[in-house]
């Protein structure tokens, strides 16, 4: 993130004598990036964050990549498929690339056990449900349409108050989720013309820090792997920090959208950007207001991007035959656009009430079998 944050106590100076009640150390954690050259927050735990009773790796559940899956428009619908288990492990793995995973979660259990994904940052939509996110930076709510952006390395759990209809999209990335720099000025904090501004994010609040000891289980995920360490103290033993680097969450419904006359290109919608993707959500808005304006976008051939769209809610005016949690992916150089009849049918519109997260990735994207199992095979024959 681009502001600094604090919670709980922590001492004058850093990298200085400070002392629990029973005079014995807080342990302070340096949290950074880039080695010490990116953002970083500094933490003081009750207890050494290295100790490790016990280590093994355990199976994680693989998914089979669709090696033959044709170059041609995708529409499949990830409601078809759910998985049981919580909602940090039981993800349908759907699309990727070396820089990204994108995956669905309906989980059906709350865990004890916590989870550190070690080499990808995370972003998690909560398409439905609500619950709270608890790591060792905090406590914040999470509610229906948060972006939860976790960064790598942060042990975390997710706990929701009714299991019943869960929904989540997650996003895993190889680098990390920034607010784009057309956003922000030269200090990094937003300008007046962004669609947020920083009172439109929730940051962690610190409780008093844990401090059972006891068998507790964490779970490393690196990459396709699952390491799971015993540790002999709670892990959210944090007693204050400081910082620029930690999770958060942002509402979509507080994504105030900028139109224009005519048509406005998709950039204008992003939420997130990162080197090698973009997130970009589409919003209630008001539609162009010139006279002879067209709402519907026009075609288009994107030679350098493979896009994802996640439907979440609404009537989408472009497209037909999609339904909430529905995604379509349309590979780069071939051209997409309206379906027949969604041109004509917007002229004369003057708003949207759609909902959806678009992700456009600059390297192609890779199917699983996930995808083949619920697709719409006749989808790329929508167009004539």
């Amino acid at each position: 993130m681009a502001f600094y944050h604090k919670c709980g106590e922590v001492p004058a100076k850093k990298h200085t004598v400070f002392h629990q009640p029973d005079k014995t150390l807080y342990k302070e954690e340096l949290f950074s990036s880039q080695g010490f050259s990116g953002i970083y927050s500094t933490l003081y735990h009750l207890h050494p964050p290295p100790k490790v009773k016990q280590l093994k790796e355990v199976s994680l559940r693989q998914t089979e990549l669709w090696e033959e899956a044709p170059l041609a428009y995708i529409h499949f619908f990830t409601d078809d498929q759910k998985t049981e288990g919580n909602p940090l492990l039981n993800r349908n793995l759907l699309l990727s690339n070396e820089h990204i995973a994108i995956s669905t979660s309906s989980p059906t259990e709350n865990s004890d056990d916590f989870y550190r994904n070690t080499l990808a940052h995370e972003l998690t939509f909560i398409h439905r449900g609500q619950g709270v996110c608890l790591s060792e930076f905090g406590m914040m709510p999470v509610l229906e349409g948060d972006y939860l952006i976790v960064p790598k390395g942060v042990t975390y759990q997710l706990h929701f108050s009714d299991l019943r209809d869960v929904k989540l999209l997650i996003v895993e990335s190889s680098t990390p989720f920034e607010i784009p720099m057309k956003f922000r000025n030269e200090f990094g904090q937003l300008l007046e013309h962004a669609p947020y501004s920083e009172r439109d994010f929730i940051l962690p609040q610190l409780p008093d820090p844990m401090r059972e000891k006891d068998d507790f289980i964490l779970n490393l995920k690196r990459g396709n792997r699952l390491f799971q360490y015993n540790l002999e103290h709670h892990p959210f033993d944090v007693i204050g920090w400081d910082g620029y680097l930690y999770p958060f969450t942002f509402n979509i419904k507080n994504y105030t959208p900028i139109v224009g006359m005519l048509h406005q290109p998709p950039p204008v919608h992003m939420v997130f950007s990162t080197p090698h993707f973009v997130v970009c959500n589409f919003v209630p808005r008001l539609y162009d207001f010139h006279p002879e304006a067209i709402p519907a976008p026009y075609y288009h051939s994107n030679i350098d991007s493979d896009e994802v769209l996640y439907y979440v809610s609404g009537n989408f005016m472009s497209r037909k035959g999609v339904r909430e949690g529905s995604i379509t992916l349309h590979p780069m150089g071939i051209p997409h656009g309206p379906q027949p009849g969604k041109i004509e049918e917007s002229i004369g519109k003057t708003k949207t009430d759609e909902y959806a997260v678009m992700i456009d990735t600059f390297t192609p994207l890779s199917l699983t079998r996930n995808v083949q199992k619920t697709m719409d095979s006749e989808y790329y024959r929508s167009w004539l």
